[in-house]
């Protein structure tokens, strides 16, 4: 019978693929089932409610402080507030209207869009086509490469702030020879651009490398048949199928470049300072307003919980993508 079944694969290619590709496919269901039965159990459902409790309950303690009067916040704790309720908007108001003398709120606000999202986009553009590189084609030195972009993870971001910093201001030179112009030493997004699309690559291409790699290689041999350029495989093949990992990847590098302080108070002066850096300011020298980050935190959150939500599906997709390899 095993002989029986060799021979007619040798003499239908096409329908052994299909019966290898069924085959797949039904233990992928299985492995998907199982994963969906073990987390439905109810050690998980109460596992996975006491999670929940204990990681919005800060945020909860944040968010009614934010209604409190100043001299509420700085003499009791939050949970005092069941017990002797009082309600005020005039944080929120000290918020939206504060400022400096260069920078109002709204256009602390502006500046954090325009920062974020092309330090987002860029960054995977150039992740997703070095990923398809590492993970499909055949070059020397591959191999060393990939190694040598993931241990850049563990370089600390402060070591790196100086030199580029230095490298934006008089541009690099190797040996006399300039390989850069300087960009400037203040003002504009360029250099935030810059900074965040660098610190994000190697994480960002390891992970859309780990994902791409998974995909079958029968489907893209059989584009390569087709006729397919390189060109066309990555955008009509890899592209589509890796959506799930390249939306879970935006919403973490949004997240972090929205919520970053550190690259924006080095790279970032004057008219360019997103809004995290005007609330470390707006609570005064000595922390004396230190009461308007309370309600500060949750006019930031707005367009992050904007993107989390519009983009969640995918979120989830690229998070269990792996959960269901059988």
């Amino acid at each position: 019978m095993t002989d029986i079944k060799n021979l007619d694969t040798a003499a239908n290619p096409a329908g052994g693929a299909a019966t290898r590709a069924v085959s797949t496919g039904g233990k992928l269901n299985a492995s998907a089932g199982r994963t969906r039965k073990r987390l439905s159990r109810p050690w998980a459902s109460v596992a996975s409610i006491i999670i929940a409790f204990l990681w919005t309950l800060p945020t909860l303690g944040l968010f009614i402080s934010s209604f409190r009067p100043r001299d509420d916040i700085q003499s009791s704790g939050w949970w005092e507030f069941f017990l002797n309720p009082r309600v005020t908007g005039e944080n929120y108001v000290d918020v939206l209207a504060s400022g400096t003398t260069q920078l109002t709120m709204l256009e602390s606000f502006v500046n954090s869009i325009a920062i974020t999202i092309p330090a987002t986009i860029v960054p995977l553009m150039v992740a997703s086509m070095a990923a398809y590189a590492f993970a499909w084609i055949d070059f020397k030195g591959r191999n060393f490469l990939f190694i040598f972009i993931f241990a850049l993870q563990i370089v600390p971001i402060q070591m790196a702030l100086v030199p580029l910093l230095s490298t934006f201001s008089r541009g690099l030179t190797v040996f006399g020879v300039p390989i850069t112009l300087e960009l400037g030493a203040s003002g504009g997004y360029a250099q935030v651009w810059f900074a965040h699309s660098m610190f994000a690559l190697p994480l960002a291409i390891y992970l859309l490398h780990n994902f791409m790699s998974e995909i079958p290689g029968d489907i893209i041999e059989a584009a390569r048949v087709d006729g397919a350029s390189r060109g066309q495989i990555f955008f009509r093949v890899v592209l589509p199928l890796t959506m799930p990992a390249i939306a879970s990847v935006a919403i973490f590098q949004f997240l972090w470049v929205w919520n970053d302080l550190l690259v924006a108070l080095v790279f970032a002066d004057g008219g360019a300072a997103p809004i995290t850096k005007l609330l470390a300011e707006i609570t005064g020298t000595r922390g004396n307003e230190w009461h308007l980050l309370t309600a500060g935190a949750f006019v930031s959150i707005i367009v992050p919980l904007i993107v989390f939500f519009a983009l969640q599906r995918y979120f989830v997709r690229g998070l269990l993508a792996g959960s269901t390899k059988g």
